[in-house]
């Protein structure tokens, strides 16, 4: 009687966690959503949720990072707008400069001061930043582009760049004066690299294009990978910008094989229609004029100086047209890829997900199983000492 209690008490025992074990797969299936929770249980299901599984952490990945470029080329957009901005009142300025002449030295060095001041403006701009790095720093996202001097007779522009693999920016020394045709032109004076040693040429002129060649290319879900030239270029430089030259345009001009000269000459035409440069010359050519009274000369170089703006106006245009671009083609790829996320979200559930109301069937079922099995248990458990005296 003992051995045929101990063998009914163990039998019931095994029974009775068998039966608790699924009502607990039955409720962690609810709670998770899962058919499935080892790949023995449905080996071709599990495997297809795997790699279904890793296509939607992809695309999640890609629309995360979207956003994060968003926000980046949208600070590009309102720097390049605010230089077109500002360069169209500095040509008013300069327009109202030719008539202002007449009413004395006072009213013209005001616009001479307003002038410099848009100058330092533009720069800025330049040097905008999105929480931790420089969105007009190309490749090097950790230091100020640019700094400016400037007063009456002269401007001096750096452009400092970190390479990869450098340890500290390469130093890009501009000086913008009249050349002594009477001509306002940008002259690189110097470059040091990161080790502290002046560059000469052709090195010096090899760096500057090199820096302005860097490309931002990423996959985010638009263009292929396996061809760079459609990826999406996300940097947008500084010098690029100022030059209207952007990172394709340079290294078309460099060519295969490399001849940076081209591309070094069209980088200073480039420089020397820029904003920055148009409003310096304004400011320079009054300096000027108030030390010679040259008005004759003062309005050759004004008018002059407001056709370049005109021109100038349309380049920066076009590249605030480009950022546009880039950020109206990120808004049609994180569109595709919400839908691509919605569909793989649908066929996993297809694949590996429960059915809700037959899991929560299923748990009830095993819940009556269960709440009857320790009923059974109760009346095994009555059994006393007596039982084995009678």
């Amino acid at each position: 009687m003992r051995v045929t209690n101990s063998s009914t008490y163990r039998n019931y025992t095994t029974s009775l966690n068998s039966v608790h074990l699924k009502l607990n797969k039955s409720m962690t299936k609810i709670s998770s959503g899962a058919a499935y929770e080892a790949a023995a249980d449905a080996p071709l299901a599990y495997y297809t949720g795997k790699k279904i599984d890793n296509q939607y952490l992809d695309t999640l990945a890609k629309n995360n990072l979207i956003t994060d470029i968003k926000n980046r080329l949208y600070q590009q957009e309102l720097g390049v707008r605010d230089i077109q901005s500002t360069l169209s009142q500095a040509k008013k300025q300069v327009i109202y400069a030719k008539t202002a002449t007449t009413t004395g030295d006072k009213d013209i060095q005001t616009l001479q001061e307003d002038l410099i001041q848009k100058a330092r403006t533009m720069v800025n701009d330049l040097n905008t930043q999105y929480q931790d790095f420089y969105v007009y720093g190309g490749n090097d996202v950790s230091v100020s582009p640019f700094a400016l001097e400037i007063n009456d007779s002269q401007m001096n522009l750096t452009f400092n760049h970190t390479f990869p693999g450098d340890d500290a920016p390469t130093k890009f020394e501009f000086e913008y004066k009249i050349d002594p045709n009477g001509e306002f032109q940008f002259e690189m004076t110097s470059v040091t690299n990161s080790q502290g040693t002046k560059l000469t040429d052709p090195d010096d002129k090899e760096a500057l294009v090199k820096a302005m060649s860097e490309q931002g290319k990423v996959d985010i879900g638009y263009g292929s990978i396996n061809d760079r030239a459609t990826l999406l270029d996300t940097y947008t430089g500084g010098m690029n910008v100022l030059s209207g030259l952007n990172s394709d345009a340079v290294r078309a001009l460099t060519g295969n094989p490399p001849n940076p000269s081209n591309a070094f000459t069209a980088i200073m035409d480039g420089l020397n229609e820029s904003p920055v440069a148009l409003t310096a010359k304004a400011a320079i050519s009054i300096g000027d004029y108030m030390t010679t009274k040259d008005k004759d000369l003062l309005d050759d170089r004004l008018g002059e100086t407001i056709d370049q703006m005109a021109v100038s106006e349309h380049t920066i245009s076009t590249f605030y047209s480009d950022l546009g671009n880039k950020s109206q083609q990120l808004d049609q790829t994180a569109k595709r890829l919400d839908s691509i996320e919605d569909s793989l979200t649908e066929q996993y559930k297809d694949t590996l997900g429960a059915d809700p109301y037959a899991s929560i069937m299923e748990m009830f079922n095993n819940q009556y199983s269960y709440n009857a099995a320790l009923q059974v248990g109760s009346k095994l458990m009555t059994t006393s000492l007596f039982d084995f005296v009678r």
